[in-house]
């Protein structure tokens, strides 16, 4: 069942942070389904939503729309609450390409997707945490709307073992089997298990270490933690659950019932195409179904399964798939709404949410009606907006700039949190002529640089954005950039490494708008703010400023030829809450002081933690020549032993370190020989091959 949730920090709620706590709390208390939490950018919401999380005890979920804001709340709240249950769920592709096909070019596009074996192991610890812990609090992106197995058929499936109990050997082993873990004698992982006579050893699917198993006879006379690499024992316990190696869980039978309906479904559809005269069509689907058949029957999986999971989960037609929210409803000692919803910048999610459907549903009907896949593929699919308003409890949105869904849903009542307790204001806002923007831009980053301070620039385009970095990399800048292409984890490192130093100037597109807490920066430059579309939108324009209200020095520079009706709007917002903090300020003798924040990496260890490989970290306390050096010795001496996978991984690390030296040399600081080095490839760096961009 957990424990309480238990808030730790050093400071209490100030400026508008207390009565924003205690309007939300009291809104909860009296049963109301929305609320809207207004608050400018700084000004601590994620400290308001763990305030409101201690006070109501009850399991939460934080949603927002993009995986690196997801692991920035992830990394705070695992500080705050750091004795409960806080979990990262987002999607566990770094690269996914959904199957697709233009009939106008009759182009057929292949499933292709890079999976992240750590992302999954966190999504599977998110669920074992909800289904035994009511102390939980999951951080998701929108991903968690997307069909996941049930939480019924995985709760049953969840073995438990106690200390002192009789249990059948054999019986344990074939649950082991039955929750999809694979006997490995030899070089056990995640989700394997070994067998050594009367010790069992399980490596579960969703935590870092490995779990003995020793008996005596048919009793179980000892459960210890061990540690997955070394086997060196890390504790022992008197009871422990082992769950699910994967979230689609099945009976053994529903699989001969599942072949029955595809086969029947196919057969009627092939015989409509066929009365309809589409011959081509049909024996396309007739040919790729009765392949996938042949593999369902004889290996269990296809490619493409996901698309008969009705028939594997034995749904009906129009059916939704189970859900993360589902687990949520089935979390223990509560009622199915009995957990708490937070939808972070809710401006972007919220619609994010109402989108996926739509998006999903035409791509699917155009692949059906060319005999690609058959038409309950479309019960695959993420939830309706309608569904998701069904499903969800009592809800929070979080935003500085809430639309209006938000706004008559919260029935116009807001909790405002313009006021912050270091008493930093909204950057001042200058608008500067697009004409000559880039010679403009890198004379107005070298003052900030040389404060030792940080650098945002957002570009209109992923090309655009690449091309500059290229460019102010040539004029000396240290400058990088971040955009969607970029790796989930490599998105965090890039951040880290700006906060750290080892460049001063980030440029992005769309990465760089909502809760990126980010305090050295003290520039925000948007280029060409007069364009229009959604990334030059009122919101987004008070969004990408407010990354500079985390410093006392900081300024927004926006580049346009004319003054936009949506720029007006949000400076006039600005000015407003500009106006707000200053009186507050000035009022209560109150001097801005920029926020001092650790650079956390409780995902980045959490991920290390949770692998076989024991590489140095970044992190170590030790100088980086002989970090160079060790990692070199390693890679070389697991050559020697023909561990040709631990050496790849040790020189993809070696490589890491020695491009974050060299790039701190181009900076301006010499090599030992005396030469400037030669700059090295590191993701979202600059490259040699990108174009110069127009300095208009």
């Amino acid at each position: 069942m957990g424990i309480p949730f238990q808030l730790h920090s050093s400071f209490a709620p100030a400026g508008d942070q207390p009565q924003a706590i205690e309007q939300l709390c009291q809104g909860i208390r009296d049963g109301k389904r929305y609320q809207t939490l207004l608050g400018a950018t700084g000004t601590g919401k994620t400290f308001t939503m763990a305030n409101v999380i201690e006070r109501q005890q009850r399991p939460t979920l934080i949603m927002t729309h993009n995986k690196t804001l997801a692991a920035q709340l992830y990394e705070e709240m695992k500080v705050l609450f750091p004795h409960n249950a806080v979990a990262y769920f987002v999607s566990y592709y770094d690269f996914y390409q959904p199957e697709a096909y233009i009939p106008q070019r009759d182009i057929y596009i292949e499933k292709d997707a890079s999976r992240n074996a750590d992302l999954d192991r966190l999504r599977l610890a998110a669920t074992s945490h909800l289904l035994h812990r009511r102390d939980t609090i999951v951080v998701a992106s929108v991903s968690c709307i997307y069909g996941l197995g049930s939480p019924q058929e995985y709760a049953k499936k969840t073995a438990m073992v106690t200390r002192g109990e009789t249990i059948d050997r054999r019986g344990l082993l074939l649950s082991l089997h039955a929750m999809q873990y694979r006997r490995n004698d030899v070089a056990p992982e995640r989700g394997c298990y070994r067998v050594r006579g009367d010790c069992i050893e399980v490596w579960p699917a969703s935590e870092q270490h490995a779990i003995r198993i020793e008996l005596f006879g048919d009793v179980v006379d000892r459960i210890e933690r061990i540690d997955s690499l070394t086997g060196e024992v890390l504790g022992s316990d008197d009871r422990i659950f082992i769950f699910p190696a994967v979230h689609y869980m099945m009976a053994h039978d529903q699989m001969a019932r599942a072949i029955d309906a595809i086969r029947s479904e196919m057969n009627q559809h092939v015989a409509q195409l066929q009365a309809e005269g589409k011959l081509l069509e049909a024996q396309r689907l007739l040919g790729r179904t009765r392949y996938d058949l042949e593999l369902l029957a004889e290996t269990g999986v296809c490619p493409g399964i996901e698309n008969y999971s009705r028939q594997l989960e034995g749904r009906p037609a129009g059916s939704r798939s189970s859900c993360l929210l589902d687990y949520f409803r089935q979390a223990p000692g509560g009622s199915v709404d009995d957990w708490l919803l937070f939808i972070d910048e809710s401006h972007a999610s919220v619609p994010q949410v109402r989108g996926m459907y739509f998006g999903d549903r035409a791509r699917k009907e155009t692949l059906i009606a060319h005999g690609f896949r058959l038409p309950s593929a479309l019960d695959n699919r993420p939830l309706t907006f309608d569904e998701w308003e069904g499903l969800i409890g009592q809800c929070v949105f979080v935003s500085a700039t809430p639309a209006a869904y938000e706004l008559e849903k919260s029935g116009g009542i807001i909790a405002q949190q313009i006021l912050r307790p270091t008493g930093l204001v909204d950057p001042p806002v200058e608008v500067r002529p697009a004409r000559g923007q880039i010679p403009d831009l890198l004379e107005a980053i070298r003052p900030v640089t040389a404060r030792n301070q940080r650098t945002l620039v957002t570009a209109l385009t992923k090309r655009l954005c690449e091309e500059l970095t290229n460019y102010m990399h040539e004029a000396g800048v240290r400058v990088r950039y971040l955009h969607s292409d970029i790796e989930t984890l490599e998105r965090l490192e890039i951040l880290r490494d700006l906060r750290e130093g080892l460049f001063d100037v980030l440029v992005g597109v769309n990465l760089l708008r909502e809760g990126l807490d980010l305090p050295e920066v003290a520039l925000v430059a948007i280029l060409d703010a007069d364009k229009q579309g959604f990334l030059r939108s009122t919101s987004s324009l008070i969004q990408t400023m407010g990354r500079a209200a985390r410093n006392a020095d900081a300024v927004c520079i926006l580049y346009a030829d004319c003054v936009t009706p949506q720029m007006q709007s949000a400076i006039d917002e600005v000015d407003r809450r500009r106006t707000l903090q200053l009186a507050h300020n000035a009022k209560h003798g109150i001097t801005p002081i920029t926020i001092v924040k650790a650079n956390r990496r409780a995902l980045e260890s959490e991920v290390e933690s949770g692998r076989s490989s024991q590489l140095p970290r970044k992190s170590r306390a030790i100088p980086r020549e002989e970090l160079i050096e060790e990692l070199e010795v390693e890679m070389l001496e697991a050559a020697e032993k023909l561990e040709f996978e631990r050496a790849a991984k040790l020189r993809d690390e070696l490589t890491r370190v020695r491009a974050s030296t060299q790039e701190q040399m181009t900076s301006g600081d010499e090599s030992p020989s005396g030469k400037r080095a030669k700059p090295t490839r590191v993701p979202g760096s600059a490259t040699t091959s990108a174009k110069r961009p127009r300095a208009t």
